[in-house]
């Protein structure tokens, strides 16, 4: 199926970040095909987002993504419950963590911390900020960059200084924090079924 094509017909106003999902995709793409992993970030409803990103990657979508039968027999009778996975970490989803470094050492380095932590050169960070200037966003940014990573925004308005730090920016076409976050869900869906798509077999 044409993921991107569909998304298209069913949300008119998105045409016009077309070519940047398109990258978007062809960066995670990559990234995955050279063994790479995807991080993802945000604060409040981006900070869902992330999460529905990592789980959407991490597990069957659209598709079952049966594991090979070498590994089925490997794993014995779980191997039937087991699905293909797109690896991928959500950086607030660790609150123990999260909590410690903004009490003790800074709060606006917690998901720069963690892209220090877990990240390597080809890895991809997914920047969620609705306004694109979201501090603790903005660093991790910079530090995946200074790691070799890739950085795609998902943003809104004129696309703060997000888009300045992005390889690929995706500034959906609202000034409305709630219109934004709209838009970004079914981004990430097509991106998300344009991977699985690539890479599992019905």
């Amino acid at each position: 199926m044409d993921y991107l094509k569909r998304m298209l017909e069913r949300y008119p106003a998105l045409q016009v970040v077309e070519k940047e999902v398109q990258t978007a995709f062809e960066i995670m793409r990559d990234s995955y095909e050279n063994g790479g992993k995807l991080l993802a970030c945000g604060n409040g409803g981006s900070a869902s987002d992330a999460e529905h990103i990592v789980g959407e990657l991490m597990k069957g979508f659209f598709k079952l993504r049966p594991i090979p039968a070498a590994e089925q027999e490997a794993v014995g009778e779980m191997g039937k419950y087991l699905q293909g996975a797109l690896p991928a970490i959500a950086l607030t989803g660790h609150s123990a963590l999260s909590t410690a470094f903004l009490n003790d050492v800074h709060p606006g380095m917690v998901f720069a911390q963690q892209v220090y932590g877990y990240g390597q050169a080809g890895d991809v960070l997914i920047a969620l900020t609705t306004s694109g200037n979201s501090v603790n966003v903005l660093h991790a940014c910079d530090v995946a960059k200074a790691k070799g990573m890739k950085v795609i925004g998902l943003t809104g308005r004129d696309g703060g200084r997000l888009k300045d730090k992005c390889d690929c920016c995706i500034i959906v076409p609202s000034n409305v924090t709630a219109d934004i976050q709209e838009y970004h869900l079914p981004i990430y869906h097509t991106l998300c079924a344009m991977l699985e798509e690539h890479f599992f077999e019905r």
